[in-house]
């Protein structure tokens, strides 16, 4: 019989396999967009479901016909812009922030998260005399969890939003414009273009080796363990190389997902993609959403940042046409 033999066992991709620091994803980069509007949002998980497409791609061989596509739902509230981040050049630092310019009215809970400033708000003169040395211009937003009843929360989640143009001036009128106001995500995203996703897995716990990393359990006339590795190293050396399977944290990673194509960007969930029931673990879509092929990281209810695609692909898949979205309900799935 031939020795068997297999692919190492786990990626090495991703190390150390650690908890996530934060709940709320953070993108250190942004692409270079040229209309000068915001490029991200954060919205909420609300789960899966299907729908049947037509194939718009011309050399494929489903070209015209209709073909099946799962899909995740993303609700989107309003994003309350509270703030304005400035950021300077710095010979040993790099990017560090210059200054920052709050709104003069905070949302709602606000002070469930943060103390905000006694003094400041809504001054926006301070970075209108610095802009020369300024290398970037950003938003700070802060979701409006109550908006959504399913999460059962009231205390926002805070992110940075990057603003697309050329230079810094355009960038920052466009910020003072929506600065203590609201952006939807309509203004952002549109069907059929790419988009990234940044959310925290699903967390499973301390596990072992076999569910960790798909280590192959011993026969049973082994008579030490069977639900390990069958040696850690070399005899001679000293120490275990941190390529050789180990337990640990499982899940509750942060993990970016590259060029999602986004479905549709809607404005009412409970009639259009709600299921009867509502959604698992969830129930049912109040506000706007926005509907992105594939899966996206997390459990339902779980943070989750949406970008414009940093690295598009050149031939994505394209439709012309939503034929059919369902809602039966998924209760006995």
């Amino acid at each position: 019989m031939p020795r068997r033999t297999r692919p190492r066992r786990g990626s090495l991709q991703f190390y150390p396999r650690k908890r996530a620091k934060r709940v709320v994803p953070r993108f250190k980069s942004w692409p270079s967009v040229s209309e000068v509007k915001p490029i991200g949002f954060y919205g909420y998980k609300a789960g899966m479901t299907h729908a049947i497409l037509v194939d718009a791609r011309p050399k494929t061989p489903t070209s015209g016909q209709e073909v099946f596509k799962p899909l995740t739902i993303i609700e989107t509230p309003p994003l309350y812009v509270y703030g304005i981040r400035a950021y300077k050049y710095d010979p040993n630092r790099g990017r560090v922030t210059a200054t920052e310019v709050w709104a003069e009215k905070l949302p709602k809970y606000f002070d469930r998260r943060v103390t905000a400033p006694e003094k400041g708000h809504g001054d926006v003169s301070k970075i209108e005399n610095m802009l020369d040395d300024l290398i970037d211009i950003r938003l700070l937003v802060a979701t409006q969890p109550w908006k959504i009843p399913a999460l059962g929360k009231k205390t926002p989640d805070l992110g940075e939003i990057a603003i697309g143009g050329s230079s810094v001036e355009e960038k920052f009128n466009a910020a003072k414009e929506v600065l203590g106001g609201e952006i939807r995500v309509k203004d952002i995203f549109e069907p059929g273009e790419q988009i990234d996703v940044k959310a925290v897995t699903k967390g499973k716990g301390f596990q072992g080796v076999v569910k960790r990393f798909g280590v192959f359990e011993f026969g049973h006339k082994k008579e030490k363990t069977k639900r390990g590795v069958g040696a850690l190293g070399p005899f001679f050396g000293g120490k275990v190389f941190w390529e050789v399977p180990r337990p640990g944290q499982m899940g509750f990673h942060t993990r970016t997902e590259y060029n999602k194509i986004v479905v549709i960007v809607g404005e009412n969930g409970e009639p259009e993609i709600t299921p009867k029931g509502g959604f698992l673990h969830y129930g049912e879509v109040k506000n706007d959403y926005i509907a992105v092929i594939g899966s996206v990281p997390g459990p339902a209810k779980r943070i989750v940042g949406l970008r414009k695609a940093i690295r598009p692909n050149k031939h994505p898949f394209q439709f012309s046409q939503v034929k059919y979205i369902s809602l039966e309900s998924k209760q006995g799935v």
